[in-house]
C-alpha cells in the first residue's frame, strides 16, 4: 500500500467515524427532549424549531461526509493516485454532481475540503447542544432535574 493509498484510506475511515458519531450525537436532543417535555413543560416551540434545524444540518453534513468517505475508498482502491482521483471525478460527473475539470484536484485539497465540512458539522452540533442545554436549564429554573 502506497502513501497516498494509506492517506485516502485513513481519510475515509476518519470521515466515516466522525459522521456517525456526530449524527448520533445530534439525535440525542431529539430523543431526550420529548421525554423531558412531559417532566416540566420543556422548551417553547421556537427552541424546538432551532434544535431541529441544527440537527437536520448536522445529519445532512453526516450524509455528505459518508459519501465523501465512500469516494475516498474508491480512490484508494486504484493503483495510482491519478487513476483513483480520475475514477472519483468520473463518478461525480456521471452523477452530475460536478462538471469535469481541466486540471484535477489533488488528494490533499480534497481531504482539506472534507475537513472544512467536518468543522462546519462540529460547529452546528455544538450550537445544537448549547441551545438544548440553555433550554434545559431554562425549563428546570436552574434546579437539578433529579
Amino acid at each position: 500500500m502506497t502513501q497516498w493509498n494509506a492517506a485516502a484510506s485513513a481519510a475515509a475511515r476518519n470521515l466515516g467515524r466522525n459522521s456517525i458519531f456526530c449524527g448520533l450525537t445530534a439525535l440525542l436532543p431529539l430523543i431526550v427532549g420529548p421525554i423531558i417535555a412531559g417532566y416540566r413543560g420543556f422548551v417553547p416551540s421556537l427552541g424546538w424549531i432551532s434544535i431541529l434545524v441544527f440537527c437536520v444540518i448536522v445529519l445532512a453534513l453526516a450524509v455528505h461526509l459518508l459519501f465523501d468517505a465512500l469516494l475516498f475508498r474508491l480512490a484508494s482502491s486504484h493503483e495510482t493516485e491519478a487513476a483513483g482521483l480520475a475514477a472519483v471525478d468520473d463518478l461525480l460527473s456521471r452523477m452530475q454532481l460536478r462538471k469535469p475539470e481541466k486540471t484535477p484536484t489533488g488528494l490533499e485539497k480534497r481531504i482539506a475540503g472534507s475537513r472544512r465540512i467536518v468543522w462546519r458539522q462540529r460547529f452546528a452540533l455544538a450550537t445544537c447542544l448549547v441551545i438544548f442545554a440553555i433550554l434545559l436549564l431554562n425549563a428546570s429554573d436552574s434546579l437539578p432535574l433529579c
